[in-house]
């Protein structure tokens, strides 16, 4: 039952992913974390993430920016991986209690940058990489920053969720490659993580149908309340 809980959230997960481009490790990571405990669930959001983001560029190959993707990657890739060896020095309750403020403080964080209409460049895109490459090492879940850095440069509907994944996914395989190195990936793992992607995968697909008849009004409530929930529950089981 309880595997079927989290592949029918990870369904759920996908599809909301799908279609604002963020907020499938938002929903998930505190599931996994009561389920298998912190430590074992970022390396499981890792590959559920990859194979997440897999799908969305595959439903939107097409329409990928490929200098957008080159710009952040090129610095966020690396920085992914020095995040993840980060992360596993920290102990249990305190990846917990950073995931939750973290969570928390990107409520404000993003209207602010939404506030400020930005319009980025490459270089932009290369200094945003970095810094949410080395952030996604740790916490996993930066889609509500990197949401406004793709959307600030331009990007939209097809080509912003495309470009989107395809960069997230280069960070998700630096951040997995640096979790097998470190024998941080074991097989349980590895195992959970393609079952719960897959559930992943399937409701991105389902998620291309609908894509274009969300209000970015109703964008903002979806991700500010995938963010408050998921913040306020990582944060309690750290201080509980």
């Amino acid at each position: 039952m309880a595997y079927a809980f989290v592949l029918s959230v990870g369904l759920l997960a996908g599809i909301v992913s799908g279609v604002i481009g963020t907020g499938s490790s938002i929903m998930l990571l505190p599931i996994l974390v009561f389920q298998f405990g912190p430590k074992q669930a970022v390396p499981i959001m890792a590959i559920s993430s990859l194979m997440a983001n897999v799908a969305k560029v595959a439903s939107w190959w097409r329409e990928v920016d490929w200098r957008a993707f080159a710009a952040y990657s090129i610095t966020g890739v690396p920085a992914a991986a020095l995040g993840a060896h980060t992360l596993l020095v920290l102990p249990a309750h305190a990846v917990d209690l950073a995931l939750g403020l973290f969570f928390l403080v990107m409520i404000p964080g993003r209207r602010w940058l939404e506030a400020q209409r930005f319009h980025l460049r490459l270089r932009h895109l290369a200094l945003a990489g970095a810094a949410i490459g080395f952030l996604t090492g740790i916490v996993l879940s930066t889609g509500p920053l990197s949401v406004p850095a793709f959307a600030g440069y331009g990007l939209v509907k097809g080509a912003f969720l495309s470009t989107e994944a395809a960069s997230s996914l280069a960070l998700m395989i630096s951040k997995t490659v640096t979790f097998r190195e470190l024998g941080a990936l074991a097989l349980p793992a590895v195992i959970k993580g393609l079952m719960i992607g897959s559930s992943v995968m399937a409701g991105s697909f389902i998620a291309k149908a609908v894509v274009q008849r969300m209000s970015p009004s109703a964008f903002r409530l979806v991700l500010d309340g995938l963010l408050a929930c998921s913040g306020a529950s990582l944060v309690w089981a750290a201080v509980r």
